[in-house]
């Protein structure tokens, strides 16, 4: 199949989350995302378990899940950039590729000769993207950045969790890395707009991605609240700040969403739930009534959503054209039919691996959809193959370099 991108090649130097998300985002729209990994270790996260996915039969080969999340459509070549050798690999494949991705402390690269200066040099097509905590600029750019760390700057945690006086009140991450990922998908638009303008100036350039600048932006409407009003914007815990009520509530059995967005869905929960004079007060016929009176209304329909069960509730909600659902583990998310009819969940056959479960790519593209076509490799398991491939390299120098612990 002719992929979105099988014209292009990425060089990918990043490590974790962020700069792996977005270079398996543009693997699987069909780029050869070569990464660029330590020898004897490569990225942190291949230990970051258990979770292991383990090789079958006798082979001992294990691989952290949490790898596995971010590295398949992946050729990984094992490479020192402290030396020397090293170095002029990583040169001569720039001149090569038309993307680079790093996630290095901002002046790493620069000492090596590997920043967008050096390689742009070298390659003046070469659309390369820093992704880093703080950014290139500002005076916390010299800082290491970390999701979690990055939550609790830009803002997420306070407006994250239950309020203070509640049980379990308190400030709160959100339970995956999210803004690592929000970073990853800014990362891979922005190197998509780069390639754009360069097919129309023929040049490439170097795009700066903040961490930071990505969870501050992705505050979205808090942001505007905020900035509307000066105020802070509180903790609801799963409550809206703008809708009501829109926010989870008991049953008989358990939790159930309701997120009602208009006052035409307020009326017929209302009807359904036999209380219709709800919907015709003053206070809570609108949804700007139901906000300034959300302290008095949540209370009521808590009393009234445990009167049936989470089942029995979707079940007459759903006929009555109400949005809700339930609060699914992850054992009924990838249970659940419409995610089996989508075919979220899949597995990729990997010769020493057996076969890898992966969570599919979401974009749906009538002509050039995702394609999975290799399982995240193993540490260096393509160098050979790459140097042969890419820079022309014979078997005694590439058994040269696997000598010297250069590759």
């Amino acid at each position: 199949m002719d992929l979105a991108l099988s014209h292009l090649r990425v060089l990918d130097l990043s490590r974790v989350l962020a700069g792996p998300w977005a270079s398996q985002l543009l693997a699987d729209l069909g780029a050869d995302v070569i990464k660029i990994e330590k020898p004897g270790s490569g990225d942190d996260t291949r230990t970051w378990g258990p979770p292991w996915w383990k090789g079958t039969g006798e082979d001992e080969e294990k691989v952290a899940a949490y790898f596995l999340c971010a590295n398949r459509n992946k050729r990984s070549l094992t490479v020192d950039l402290t030396r020397p050798e090293g170095q002029e690999i990583i040169r001569r494949l720039v001149e090569e590729a038309d993307v680079v991705i790093e996630n290095f402390k901002v002046g790493t690269l620069a000492r090596y000769g590997l920043d967008y200066a050096n390689l742009s040099a070298r390659n003046p097509r070469l659309v390369y993207c820093s992704i880093t905590g703080f950014g290139q600029t500002g005076p916390y750019a010299p800082r290491a950045g970390y999701d979690f760390l990055i939550q609790g700057m830009g803002g997420l945690m306070s407006i994250t969790g239950r309020p203070d006086h509640e049980p379990g009140g308190g400030p709160m991450k959100v339970g995956v890395a999210l803004t690592d990922i929000l970073t990853g998908l800014y990362a891979a638009n922005a190197i998509l707009a780069a390639l754009a303008w360069r097919e129309r100036s023929g040049r490439g350039q170097y795009i700066d991605m903040a961490l930071l600048d990505v969870q501050v932006a992705c505050l979205a409407n808090q942001a505007l609240n905020y900035l509307t009003t000066s105020q802070d914007p509180p903790r609801l815990g799963n409550a809206h700040p703008n809708i009501v009520p829109y926010q989870d509530f008991p049953t008989a059995d358990g939790w159930m969403i309701l997120a009602i967005g208009n006052d035409g869905q307020f009326a017929r929960f209302c009807a359904e739930a036999g209380v219709p004079e709800l919907a015709a007060d003053p206070r809570y016929a609108t949804n700007p009534a139901r906000v300034a009176h959300r302290a008095e209304l949540i209370p009521r329909l808590q009393e009234l959503t445990r009167t049936r069960s989470t089942d029995a509730w979707i079940a007459a909600l759903e006929r009555a054209g109400v949005p809700c659902g339930p609060i699914n583990p992850l054992s009924r998310v990838f249970a659940d039919p419409q995610v089996r009819a989508r075919g979220m969940a899949l597995r990729l056959p990997h010769e020493r691996l057996g076969e890898v479960p992966q969570v599919a790519n979401p974009m749906r593209l009538s002509a050039t959809p995702p394609a999975y076509r290799g399982a995240p490799p193993l540490l260096g398991e393509h160098t050979a193959e790459v140097l042969r491939e890419v820079l022309g390299m014979d078997e005694a120098e590439i058994s040269s370099l696997q000598a010297k612990g250069i590759v």
